[in-house]
């Protein structure tokens, strides 16, 4: 049963630092082999586009 309880929850014990927790989607949009690999995947869509717009 779920403890909706408003008292102090107790402090882990482990895992990892807040610091680590807080990392989010923005954390790993900032990697840059994650946006080499974007900007190649967008630009061969856009390759793609502009051959089927103008050359079909």
């Amino acid at each position: 049963m779920l403890d909706t309880s408003r008292g102090d929850a107790p402090a882990p014990t482990e895992g990892p630092a807040p610091s680590e927790e807080s990392r989010g989607c923005l954390f790993a949009l900032s990697q840059p082999p994650l946006m080499i690999f974007l900007g190649l995947i967008g630009f061969l869509l856009l390759l793609a586009a502009m051959h089927d717009l103008f050359l079909l």
